[in-house]
């Protein structure tokens, strides 16, 4: 358990800190092609006895090259460009693990095993988990401008090719280090969702990268303590808990929450009537004050 929650705080800081460029630049769809593409590059990194990180950068960038040739290539659009590759490498690994002789269960790959993380796999995910952090840390400025702007930032002498392909790296190093704690099935969750809820509570990108990773970090030990008194999947609390929090968020956020809207106009429209009804009735005493 100490080593689940070391990994989940880890996993879920990174994951959020990445997920408020892939929500502003609109790639949700692209981490879900980018998180389910690595996994036959996972499976023949174990085979090679590699690193599981060398394995899925390859075949992440594989991935992004196969969607722009097949979008560019022909009369397909790039959701199903996506649609096509990620799904298509998806199915390779599933294949090569079922002919994969193992003494470990390389299902685990896609379904997280966050109880079973060993010294050395936390030691992988934090390793992991820091470079992702001080890269993206020290090119926050550009990522940022790129996901704003990508327009001006090739106009002010930076490559939006190269920022793009920066930011790709590190969703491969990502859905590794994320790995271990929900697998591949769920590793876009954790890599949109807090993202997503920290959009909603901030117009401020500063602020996003605040709340985002906390947020994260939040959910993700509230989900595995949940997960270790119901016995329940850990991966699939943790995931479950962000997915509330959002929700939350959406339905009652102090700005932009459905029903706090609602409320607000309620109130507003309450007043407006009180208002009318004290015009006329002051018009029917005889004043000359003016209907607002």
């Amino acid at each position: 358990m100490t080593r689940a929650l070391a990994a989940t705080v880890i996993a879920s800081f990174v994951c959020a800190l990445l997920s408020c460029w892939l929500v502003l630049i609109g790639w949700s769809l692209m981490g879900d092609a980018v998180a389910h593409a690595v996994l036959p590059g996972v499976v023949l990194a174990y085979l090679l006895e590699l690193p599981f990180a060398l394995g899925a950068v390859v075949f992440g960038l594989l991935a992004v090259t196969l969607i722009g040739a097949v979008r560019e290539g022909g009369r397909i659009k790039e959701d199903a460009a996506i649609g096509i590759v990620f799904t298509t490498l998806f199915a390779l690994g599933l294949v090569l693990i079922s002919v994969t002789p193992s003494h470990t269960d390389l299902n685990h790959i896609v379904f997280g095993n966050l109880l079973g993380v060993s010294r050395a796999d936390l030691i992988q995910i934090a390793v992991l988990g820091a470079v992702v952090t001080v890269v993206a840390l020290l090119k926050r400025r550009d990522l940022t401008l790129y996901a704003f702007d990508p327009t001006h930032a090739w106009a002010i002498g930076l490559n939006p090719r190269l920022l793009g392909a920066l930011l790709l790296g590190l969703l491969a190093f990502t859905a590794v280090t994320a790995l271990q704690v929900v697998g591949i099935v769920l590793v876009v969750a954790m890599l949109i969702t807090p993202g997503a809820t920290a959009y909603l509570l901030t117009d401020r990108f500063s602020t996003m990268l605040v709340l985002a990773p906390t947020v994260s970090v939040l959910s993700g030990v509230t989900g595995l303590y949940v997960s270790y008194y119901w016995d329940t999947s850990p991966g699939g609390m943790i995931v479950l808990v962000q997915g509330a929090v959002f929700a939350a968020v959406y339905l009652f956020g102090p700005r932009r929450g459905i029903v706090t809207r609602l409320f607000r106009n309620g109130e507003r429209g309450g007043t407006t009537r009180v208002r009318r009804r004290s015009a006329m009735s002051t018009d029917q005493a005889g004043t000359t004050r003016p209907l607002p």
